[in-house]
């Protein structure tokens, strides 16, 4: 045993280490010749079902003008196309083309910072600029962003187009396209009007609500302007306490402080309070937030934890999981989770800074080529993580009664969830009602569950159904709303009947790209305009690709069966057999 725990430690302690430098993720598109017969993944080497995308060419546009020629042409040959970011970090398919004669129109070179107004507070930027990049160009003018996402290196047509969000229920909210003023936008148009369309919508345009959050499916956005803020001191503690009234808590918390989140490790009954709210700028302090788990990480330790926990799922040893988890729970709380009080070392809580150096981070991208010694956790050329992303978004009103459900779950099997502590336990992030029509559609709490993915589709998780049961009684019964660049397919299925302003958007998408050029069979599912949103293949449940109400739904013929949930009636997968269970 002693052996064993000091394994686990050391294997904490890579993860904490911060590498001096790292592989820098590659270019997700990958051509045969030149920019011509191409693939493209996401930055995490496989869409949840592992089939590959392809396309004819990929286009790199380095202005606006040569953009504009780009999709005119594609217009006018009615090619299939779909804006590309450069890490592609949404993990459903919403960059793939039709079939393999579609066109990427990739955003790398579209990443210039073209106007920052003090005097306006705003910030204009190419939809190909990374988050980081207009962090610290408004920075620089002595401005902010005020609320973000925590990893840096979205760029801002991507987090837009996928609605991507922090954490804050004050203000507009904690979204960034609520602190959008004006969006230009690359469309396709018919002969009369050259193939193209420049289309520049602020905030007086009813068509800025479709625009926003898009999903990619209107065309290309090539700038932005954001709202800013004067830039301003924050002060955060990190504070764990007993997860018993969880559930009345999380409701209100995040009313009490602004920038306000909660992370849960719900098999070992904890929970950790973020206490961030904005403190005056002559407050001493120069912290910085350098999250332990987007920095560069040694691939040799990577492998070595990965190893683990394969050997882990192919024993069924869930006693070592939640040893591990303890262990790992452990280390990040004694570190900080990564900050600093002056950018070297934790002394201690507060750390208090300047709000650039702590809203967002992502180290691992920020370095020379080092031959894969070390990489982003994630990075798929090397052994490293592999994993599930499940996130959605629940109405405050109804949160206390959802945790008090998982909790009950918990009781009947408690070392079920000692797998998704391993990758920080379940993230919960406020975010507010929004404007855009593909938006929140009330205040609610975000939660963002990773957990272990197998190599082997056929292969069951350790405690597979009780993740599958807290999975859609978050989207089903609780009526979650999906994260559009994150989840499996199941989380999509009948999503788009939880937007009221549904109708709207699909009406601007109709006006937009009548002949549906930047959509593809995945969105044109997604947004109910055909059915297959779910797969129906062997062990399509285990990856989470189906999800059916009767036998009727699963193909019986095929030998794909209704499975009911073990503790909620109403949460059903589709299955091999009757008789299959998980572990």
């Amino acid at each position: 045993m002693p052996k064993f725990r000091q394994i686990f430690r050391l294997k904490c302690l890579c993860l904490l280490l911060c590498m001096a430098g790292c592989s820098p993720p590659e270019d997700p598109i990958k051509c045969a010749s030149k920019n011509t017969n191409c693939t493209i993944t996401n930055s995490y080497g496989a869409f949840p079902d592992r089939s590959g995308c392809r396309a004819s060419a990929v286009a790199y546009p380095t202005t606006e003008e040569e953009l504009i020629s780009v999709v005119a042409k594609a217009a006018m040959d009615r090619t299939k196309m779909k804006a590309v970011t450069r890490f592609s970090h949404s993990i459903p398919k919403l960059v793939c083309t039709d079939g393999e004669d579609g066109l990427l129109i990739s955003t790398k070179y579209l990443n210039r910072t073209l106007n920052i107004d003090p005097s306006a507070m705003t910030i204009s930027i190419e939809s190909g600029a990374t988050l980081r990049q207009v962090i610290d160009e408004a920075a620089k003018a002595g401005l902010a962003l005020p609320y973000a996402p925590y990893w840096w290196g979205l760029t801002i047509g991507g987090l837009l187009s996928s609605g991507a969000h922090g954490s804050s229920l004050w203000s507009k909210g904690s979204s960034v396209h609520e602190y959008v003023e004006q969006l230009r936008i690359i469309t396709p148009a018919g002969r009369e009007n050259g193939y193209v369309q420049v289309r520049t919508l602020d905030t007086s345009h009813e068509d800025l609500n479709g625009a926003k959050v898009s999903i990619g499916v209107l065309g290309v956005i090539s700038q932005a302007t954001l709202r800013l803020q004067p830039l301003f001191k924050r002060s955060i503690n990190y504070t764990m306490k007993n997860d018993s009234d969880l559930a009345d808590q999380a409701a209100t918390f995040g009313n009490r402080h602004e920038f306000a989140d909660i992370t849960w490790y719900p098999s070992q009954g904890k929970a950790v309070y973020r206490i961030d709210d904005r403190v005056p700028s002559n407050t001493s302090g120069n912290g910085l937030n350098d999250f332990t788990g987007f920095r560069s990480t040694s691939s040799l330790a990577l492998a070595l934890l990965r190893t683990t926990e394969e050997n882990q799922e192919l024993k069924g040893n869930a006693d070592g999981k939640c040893t591990a988890a303890k262990l790992m729970t452990l280390a990040l709380s004694r570190t900080a989770y990564g900050l600093t009080n002056n950018g070297i070392i934790f002394t201690g809580y507060s750390v208090i800074g300047y709000h650039n150096r702590l809203q967002a981070s992502g180290t691992c991208l920020d370095s020379i080529e080092d031959a894969r010694i070390t990489a982003c956790p994630w990075d798929p050329r090397v052994k490293g993580q592999f994993f599930h992303q499940t996130t959605f978004s629940i109405a405050l009103s109804r949160v206390g009664s959802f945790i008090r459900d998982v909790q009950k779950l918990l009781e009947i099997e408690p070392k079920a969830m000692c797998g998704l502590e391993l990758y920080n336990g379940i993230l919960m992030r406020y975010v507010k009602a929004s404007t855009a029509y593909l938006g929140k559609q009330e205040d609610a709490l975000d939660f963002d569950i990773t957990y272990y993915r197998s190599k082997d589709p056929m292969t069951p998780r350790l405690y597979e159904d009780i993740l599958e049961e807290v999975e859609q009684m978050g989207l089903f019964k609780y009526g979650g709303l999906p994260h559009w660049a994150k989840n499996r397919n199941l989380a999509f299925d009948g999503a788009i009947k939880k937007y009221k302003n549904a109708w709207k958007f699909l009406k601007v998408k109709e006006r937009y790209d009548p002949l549906g050029l930047f959509s593809s069979e995945w969105t044109d599912q997604v947004l109910g305009l055909k059915k297959g949103v779910t797969i129906f293949k062997k062990g399509c449940a285990l990856e989470g690709l189906c999800i059916c109400s009767e036998d009727s739904h699963c193909a019986p013929e095929k030998g794909y069966f209704c499975r009911p949930g073990k503790v909620y009636k109403d949460a059903r997968v589709c299955t091999l057999s009757r008789d299959e269970t998980y572990h």
